[in-house]
């Protein structure tokens, strides 16, 4: 289990600093990610609910996804996956969503957007891209996450 937890950190650590250095990540690094937290999901809840909630976490994902494609379809009027919003980072998203059950799902993936906002409003002119690394600083906040619950065991993840 120690193994599984470092690759998860390092592939983490991976996708920070290829989005925060260039905005581009190496695409094998989301289905790695995906199958690594989808494996310790799995082992740490049963399957039935493994699956229940791998389906759920998807459903809001893709809901948000689309949300975010018609508002920039009807408002913004930009290309959805070449200006507007990167395909890592729903690959990402993916990944989260099959990585933990819903209610921490929901949790970290609302918190991981704030702490992404809040970097990028300070960071912002201190870099010369324009856009948000999104993947990056949620890879960031989730490794903040699982070295302290790892570390202190007082967190568990993937209580139902």
């Amino acid at each position: 289990m120690l193994i599984l937890k470092g690759l998860i950190i390092l592939n983490l650590g991976y996708i920070t600093q290829q989005d925060l250095r260039n905005r581009e990540v190496y695409w094998f690094l989301f289905p790695s990610l995906t199958i690594l937290l989808g494996f310790f999901h799995y082992h740490n809840v049963l399957p039935l609910h493994f699956k229940n909630t791998i389906l759920m976490n998807t459903g809001l994902i893709l809901s948000i996804l689309l949300v975010l494609y018609l508002y920039t379809l009807i408002r913004i009027k930009r290309p959805f996956f070449k200006e507007v919003f990167g395909i890592g980072d729903a690959l990402f998203f993916l990944a989260l969503a099959i990585a933990f059950p819903t209610i921490t799902f929901i949790i970290l993936f609302v918190f991981s957007l704030l702490f992404s906002l809040g970097i990028w409003l300070i960071a912002k002119n201190n870099t010369k891209y324009n856009t948000i690394p999104l993947a990056g600083y949620m890879s960031l906040f989730l490794i903040l996450i699982f070295m302290g619950s790892w570390i202190t065991h007082k967190i568990n993840l993937y209580l139902l």
